[in-house]
């Protein structure tokens, strides 16, 4: 079949793009920037890439007729805190005008949990949504789950995030709340066997693991499977907004995020009984088989997305494509060079920087620097690297945003996500036995050349012992 994939950039859907190509489908990727999606990590003929902005109905054009499903997986939570809701509601729209003038049969919507009479914005809108699709020309099959636990989901790395660095929490009282966690691999079996399933068509199916626990309970066994002992104390004054802050300034969230989370988080998400798992053959992994799964991703290097694949920086609303070239006029750079014997081992280095690896010198300047940045509202250093050893463009590298990523090329181009009077490129580029080190920065106003000034010793230290490490 021939299947159409938004939201092929997100959590959810790289991890079902392999399950497609496996029973041999032909799979059309809606992407809004060709350049962060990395075709050849597939290694498949059957994919194709179209870009696609379904805020944006001119850009719908792009959709091909002759598609027989489509997965609706579009989801604005982590992008605004303002009016995520009507864009939300503006791309079901969009979406299903376009698709009444295709071929396609059956359209399958990832949606959350909306069993309780009060909703909160977020499940609201969800729930809007899906009002909004059941109205097309197509058969709707929509799927909803509440807390996805997978490596990279931004449930568990929150849940990750309090476990591994508090021995004792003092929490909110939503940590009383109740939920059904499902496992991100029995979500994507779900998604992938309903379709075209006929009994399935115009239906809902609530979808969750065997376990219905409270957050509070949800951390305690975390922290049993990783042979940690931790206390939790919860108390009954912290506000939305202090909550909000708690998990921002504590895990490797955003603001945007946590405010959103924190307002889900009051609302019980417990599955309506059905048999879907049964027709389907699915084998429901309980809470503590899917930490287990998740680590086992994380230790052999198979987390292949994130909850931070999703932009947050400013300048990069229209993706990543325009930023590649690295303006010349009206900014400051630091160039720096060193000779090297051996490329390949300069090349694994620079793809395995950040994260766990580190800077390789002054790392607790740089978490200074991320610490500073967490402080004044920024993403800070917490939200590392998905994956150790390879790199691709769109992916999150600490407070960094990968722009461009070639072996082959010789060059490893980021852009600043933290909070700057300005704009900031850092780029690795290798020509001949030379690595070649630039940090750019594009001041805004006064208050940018006043920042760059008061920068420049740290750099002097900070850059130049990271290249000679790099060559070393």
């Amino acid at each position: 079949m021939k299947i159409l994939l938004t939201g092929a950039t997100g959590y959810i859907a790289k991890r079902l793009l392999p399950s497609l190509l496996a029973g041999g489908h032909e799979v059309i990727c809606c992407v809004r920037d060709r350049q962060r999606f990395d075709v050849s990590r597939f290694n498949s003929e059957r994919i194709s890439v179209i870009e696609v902005n379904f805020l944006v109905t001119e850009s719908l054009a792009a959709i091909p007729d002759d598609i027989d499903a489509a997965y609706y997986l579009i989801h604005s939570m982590s992008a605004s805190t303002g009016s995520f809701d009507e864009m939300e509601r503006t791309s079901a729209i969009n979406f299903r005008e376009r698709m009444s003038r295709t071929h396609v049969r059956q359209v399958i919507y990832l949606s959350g949990i909306v069993n309780t009479g009060k909703l909160s914005r977020h499940l609201a809108s969800r729930k809007t949504v899906e009002d909004e699709l059941s109205t097309g020309s197509y058969h709707l099959t929509t799927l909803r789950a509440g807390i996805i636990l997978g490596a990279g989901s931004a449930s568990f790395e929150i849940i990750r995030d309090l476990v591994e660095k508090l021995p004792v929490m003092i929490a909110p009282r939503w940590l009383h709340t109740k939920s059904q966690p499902i496992a991100a691999r029995n979500v994507i079996e779900f998604l992938s066997g309903v379709l075209m399933k006929e009994n399935c068509f115009d239906k809902s199916f609530d979808i969750g693991g065997p376990d219905i626990l409270t957050y509070r309970e949800m951390l305690l066994r975390f922290a049993a499977v990783r042979h940690l002992k931790r206390k939790i104390i919860v108390v009954p004054v912290m506000t939305p907004r202090l909550s909000s802050y708690w998990l921002y300034f504590v895990t490797s969230t955003s603001y945007k995020l946590a405010m959103n989370l924190v307002d889900s988080m009051k609302v019980e998400v417990i599955c309506r009984e059905n048999n879907l798992h049964r027709e389907l053959g699915i084998n429901l992994l309980n809470f503590d088989e899917a930490v287990r799964s998740a680590f086992e991703r994380i230790e052999h290097h198979e987390v292949t997305s994130s909850w931070t694949d999703a932009l947050s920086g400013p300048g990069l609303e229209r993706g990543v494509s325009h930023l590649v070239t690295v303006p010349v006029h009206g900014c400051f750079r630091d160039i720096r060079k060193s000779k090297f014997a051996d490329r390949d081992i300069v090349i694994d280095r620079l793809w395995s920087i950040g994260g766990r690896t580190g800077w390789y010198y002054a790392n607790w300047l740089w978490g200074l620097r991320g610490f500073v940045d967490k402080l004044s509202g920024g993403v800070g250093l917490r939200r590392g690297r998905k994956n150790d050893r390879e790199i691709s463009p769109g992916d999150a590298l600490d407070f960094w945003r990968v722009l461009y990523a070639d072996r082959e090329d010789g060059r490893l181009l980021l852009y600043a996500e933290m909070k700057l009077p300005g704009e900031a490129w850092l780029e690795f580029r290798i020509i001949n036995d030379t690595l070649i080190q630039t940090a750019t920065f594009r001041p805004l106003g006064l208050k940018g050349r006043l920042y760059w000034y008061s920068v420049m010793l740290f750099h002097e230290f900070v850059f130049r012992g990271m290249i000679n490490r790099l060559t070393s």
